[in-house]
């Protein structure tokens, strides 16, 4: 018993610790996460140095039997060892390093974008889990309700103080009730198996969010022009633009130098053995391309292009930004707004209208339909309240998305 409490204690989650457990487990951001360690595999490649290139000959080699000798003065044979030397000109492995590390600082931003959406993912569908968890206690107690009337209704009936006829509307209202808690739970499960996918859990794990709706404290925000201008500082994916423009910086310095012509020197040593005798010789070498057609030009246009497509692209994200936050702004303004409504000025009203309703009805001074409009409005009141508060949760998430840190709790 105390191994079955402790494993149901540990599928209970907060949405911190929910968000949490994505980020170690979530495969899509494990698969994220891979591109951290191809950049830093690219990082090791930029800093290599070219190889020298070992050679071994061995020529006029006496193979075919021919003989040597002072008549036909073949040979001598000879063998040969070289060893020849790149030597790279115009900071080509300063430029490929620097290209490296802008590739994997952009990475890592675009890693760190991928944590951000990963964590409005989570937090959004821990809230679903909430509020279908609490839609459905709703309905659960509503349906506790209407199965004691009909019980009452039975026992009036029963002795004769009600009609047969109003008992079987009163069952019918419990049947229908009992429909609705059963597609609740249906929402519960949905929810609940989507966050699931989203912690990288199995189909049937057992799971359970024990945040509420109430205990959010919705915070004012900051002003719209400082959201803003927080987003801009703040955003991964403005951040990964930028270092991708910084990328296409280096990678036009890197391809401009690859236009350098290189150098090659070497060094061989000859041994010969003639038949007047043996001899040793050693031999330098230098070689380098001539550059009459191909200095890289089509590499260096592509690079030059691709800095003034990513100059747009950050230009185009900072519009993007600047409206997403405006529209999670609003949302949250007008979502808080209307949370402060509902607490204020409906929920008490409606609650009064029906346990009074409830307690006519019991009394005989009221139908059993105008107890059914009641709750109803009740339950239609309560399902608002539980809606603006979830909308309430989600517009902050949101807004904390759009600015990229959090601002609101």
């Amino acid at each position: 018993m105390v191994g079955c409490a402790a494993r149901a204690d540990a599928q209970a989650l907060s949405i911190a610790q929910a968000v949490d457990e994505a980020l170690q487990h979530n495969l899509s951001l494990l698969a994220e996460k891979t591109a951290l360690t191809i950049a830093e595999a690219r990082m090791i490649a930029a800093r290599l140095r070219p190889n020298p290139v070992f050679s071994f000959s061995a020529d006029h080699l006496d193979a075919l039997g021919t003989g040597f000798d002072a008549t036909n003065n073949g040979g001598p044979p000879e063998i040969a060892w070289r060893v020849d030397v790149p030597l790279e000109r115009g900071g080509k492995r300063s430029a490929r390093i620097a290209l490296a590390s802008a590739v994997k600082s952009a990475a890592e931003a675009q890693f760190a974008d991928a944590v951000r959406g990963l964590t409005q993912d989570v937090t959004l569908a821990c809230i679903d889990v909430i509020a279908a968890q609490a839609s459905r206690t709703l309905l659960a107690e509503n349906l506790h309700a209407f199965e004691e009337l009909a019980r009452v209704n039975r026992a009036r009936v029963t002795a004769g103080s009600l009609a047969p006829f109003e008992a079987t509307r009163s069952e019918v209202a419990m049947l229908q009730f009992r429909a609705t808690v059963v597609r609740a739970d249906l929402d519960v499960a949905a929810a609940t198996a989507r966050l699931r996918v989203l912690l990288g859990r199995l189909p049937d794990d057992p799971l359970k969010i024990t945040d509420a709706l109430t205990g959010f404290a919705a915070e004012p925000a900051p002003a719209l022009r400082q959201l803003q201008e927080l987003a801009r500082q703040a955003r991964p994916d403005l951040r990964a633009l930028q270092l991708a423009q910084a990328r296409s910086v280096a990678d036009l310095r890197l391809q401009e130098a690859l236009g350098t012509i290189d150098y090659t020197v070497g060094a061989e040593y000859r041994r010969q053995q003639g038949i007047a005798g043996r001899g040793n010789s050693l031999g330098l070498f230098f070689s380098t391309p001539l550059p009459f057609s191909n200095r890289n030009q089509g590499e260096i246009a592509r690079a030059t292009a691709e800095r003034t497509q990513a100059d747009r692209h950050i230009a185009a994200r900072e519009a993007q930004i600047a409206a997403d936050v405006q529209l999670a702004f609003h949302e949250y303004v007008t979502t808080r707004e209307l949370v402060a409504d509902i607490e204020g000025a409906l929920i008490q009203p409606a609650t009064k209208a029906r346990d009074t309703s409830a307690y006519m009805y019991r009394s005989g001074g009221t139908s059993l339909v105008e107890l059914l409009d009641a709750q109803r409005a009740f339950n239609d009141a309560m399902q608002g309240y539980v809606d603006a508060r979830a909308g309430l949760r989600r517009a902050a998430t949101r807004l904390n998305a759009a600015v990229g840190m959090e601002i609101v709790q």
